[in-house]
């Protein structure tokens, strides 16, 4: 019978780098992140967006080219190089304080949530670093409505923050801290 003034040993080491779901992490979130910079790749150097202009997928969808130098929504834009290496750097220490999160949280949906995050996170980064700015594309319009220009790696990320907030709700405030 467990002592109950001795903590459970599961919950005073938790791991720091590598956790029970660090393999559905690494495979979700490389998986994310292969999708997202195929699409970009294919965009800019197959299909050439950037020289033979926008795709018309559908009345209210096509894909067109946007160099997004902020953050979400095109907040903070950084024209200057040591603004963009902030914003890069900023990029890689979140994506390091996810991965410890993911590597000590107890629950599959959390876990799937911040792999989401992660890639997503990992993907407009690269394209940061690369470019000096992120690659959106994915532009919906209805009449005179335009909503932001976005690509993969932003669904994956507001996907991931709905999965939090969805567990956040479901199982208390503190839940997906766990």
């Amino acid at each position: 019978m467990k002592d109950p003034q001795q903590p459970d040993p599961s919950e005073t080491k938790r791991p720091l780098v590598w956790g029970r779901f660090s393999s559905l992490v690494f495979v979700v979130a490389l998986a994310g992140l292969v999708a997202d910079q195929a699409s970009k790749l294919w965009l800019l150097f197959g299909y050439g967006l950037g020289v033979n202009g926008p795709i018309q997928i559908l009345p209210f969808l096509e894909f067109v080219l946007v160099w997004n130098r902020g953050v979400s929504y095109g907040l903070f834009q950084q024209d200057s190089l040591a603004g963009q290496w902030i914003l890069a750097g900023l990029t890689v220490a979140i994506t390091i304080g996810m991965w410890i999160w993911s590597a000590r949280c107890q629950s599959k949906l959390v876990a799937f949530a911040l792999a989401l995050v992660i890639g997503g996170a990992i993907g407009n980064g690269i394209d940061r670093i690369t470019y000096g700015a992120v690659v959106d594309f994915v532009h919906f319009h209805v009449g005179d409505f335009s909503w932001y220009v976005f690509n993969l790696a932003d669904v994956w990320i507001v996907a991931g923050v709905a999965g939090l907030l969805y567990d956040s709700f479901r199982n208390g405030p503190n839940s997906a801290a766990k």
